[in-house]
């Protein structure tokens, strides 16, 4: 097992190499891990939707959710939350801002493009009418939640979430076997799941989702729409993605493991 000062030394490398990509990989990639994402969270909806007990229902969503941030860093893809923790080759002298914040434009593009992918897809192949239905309703209702939400409370949920993501991230390079990277992720992203917090990549698609949904199959929901998702969701939940990840999480295991090596 790598130790924490391990896996800080090597994110320096992996972190330059990300910022290295060409733009058009990283749309690419980018397109890759919103899907993997999205699969994800249609997982979590899909098994969650015939459960009666809200916190059963809760807990054997969030097993289910994590597969898409395995897919993302098993097989391969570049995840805007994850890669928060690009602050610390900044921090450390081997990257610009200029370089990270290119880095976080594009593939955060990506991730809407293929968080969009998939809500249409999911939508407009009709498989939201499981359960008579239900699915679709859920669907809505939870995107009209997250468009409905105040502007603080998304950003400390957000703040919340990108701890444990990118956290999920760094436990993830501890392990040095795939099944050890599996185990070390999933626990995270189960957490902040069940918890209730709040993910910019997974809320692209249950955001469009909801808004395609409620449209092609005539559910009328009270908050649905663009403007809230965009306002009193993305915009915040990305804002407190960006504090948990890069100044809490990133920033602060440089300064414990980085900072004081070059004394």
């Amino acid at each position: 097992m790598n130790s924490p000062a391990e896996i800080a030394k090597n994110y320096v490398t992996i972190g330059v190499n990300k910022m290295k990509l060409p733009i058009s990989k990283m749309l690419i990639l980018g397109i890759f891990a919103g899907m993997y994402i999205a699969f994800g969270a249609v997982g979590s909806q899909v098994v969650a939707v015939s459960i009666a007990a809200p916190s059963v229902a809760k807990w054997v969503g969030s097993c289910v959710f994590p597969v898409g941030l395995m897919l993302v860093l098993v097989a391969g893809a570049e995840l805007f939350t994850g890669n928060c923790l690009l602050v610390i080759p900044v921090l450390e002298k081997k990257a610009s801002i200029s370089e990270m914040l290119k880095s976080w434009f594009f593939v955060y593009i990506g991730n809407f493009i293929g968080s969009i992918l998939v809500a249409l897809a999911v939508v407009y192949s009709h498989a939201l009418t499981l359960f008579d239905g239900q699915l679709a309703k859920n669907v809505v209702a939870a995107s009209a939640a997250k468009s409905t939400m105040n502007f603080s409370d998304a950003l400390i949920k957000g703040i919340l979430c990108n701890m444990l993501v990118c956290l999920a991230v760094w436990v993830s390079f501890a392990a040095k076997e795939l099944a050890g990277k599996i185990i070390g992720l999933m626990l995270p992203i189960m957490l902040f799941v069940l918890c209730g917090y709040e993910h910019s990549v997974a809320n692209m698609y249950f955001g469009p989702a909801g808004i395609f949904a409620s449209s092609a199959y005539g559910i009328a929901q009270d908050g649905i729409g663009w403007g809230g998702f965009l306002l009193h969701n993305l915009l915040p939940v990305t804002l407190g993605n960006i504090i948990g990840g890069s100044l809490i999480v990133g920033a602060g295991y440089w300064f414990c493991y980085l900072r004081d090596a070059k004394k």
